[in-house]
């Protein structure tokens, strides 16, 4: 399975250098919201070492497919229920994301779009809990964007072959130390939000 998971990386990351780049850029960052386990953020580096220039357009576009993708997402949750979400994810787990869903609302919607943790499980089970896809889409919207605009800017800081090959490197440090981050700020919302209450 995991050899089969490797050759549709290398063969999604194949694109990157060719015509139908932006398009295969749109289709992962959708279907990766849904059922495909491969994240855009390769991608997106492969293409902006052919096309540097084009790197804040690259996170736009992955921004935008990613949230429509998930979207779809939470209303096959909505529709079908728990079945499609154990689909793609096991039953134990399935339960952890809800409790998690019931402790922190929104703000784990938030970290799951901000950092690499499966964000489609989220976006499924969001729709399975019949949450309010308004604030569900305007928070998709904030974090999908920080993810891929952030990356689109240390792409764009980091603005040469060399720095780029370091980037794509040590891409699993980078995404782990922004998982990292996303953590220690659900920590820290989540503190605050206890304290509050508490005091109220």
């Amino acid at each position: 399975m995991l050899d089969i998971l490797h050759e549709l990386k290398d063969w999604i990351i194949g694109f990157a250098d060719s015509p139908w780049a932006v398009v295969a850029l749109a289709v992962n960052s959708f279907t990766e919201s849904i059922f495909n386990p491969i994240p855009s953020d390769p991608l997106i580096l492969g293409i902006a070492a052919v096309r540097p220039q084009a790197v804040f357009w690259l996170a736009l576009i992955a921004t935008m497919a990613s949230v429509a993708g998930a979207v779809i997402g939470w209303f096959l949750g909505r529709w079908f229920g728990r079945p499609v979400l154990l689909k793609i994810v096991s039953a134990k787990r399935s339960q952890r994301v809800e409790a998690l869903f019931a402790r922190y609302g929104v703000l784990v919607v938030l970290i799951a779009a901000f950092t690499p943790i499966p964000y489609k499980v989220f976006a499924i089970t969001a729709g399975v809990l019949k949450f309010d896809v308004r604030p569900f889409i305007a928070i998709s919207f904030v974090g999908r964007g920080a993810r891929f605009f952030l990356l689109a800017g240390l792409i764009f800081y980091l603005d040469s072959t060399d720095s780029m090959e370091a980037v794509s490197g040590n891409f699993v440090a980078i995404t782990s130390g922004v998982l990292g981050i996303g953590v220690l700020l659900g920590a820290v919302i989540g503190a605050i939000r206890w304290a509050v209450k508490r005091w109220r």
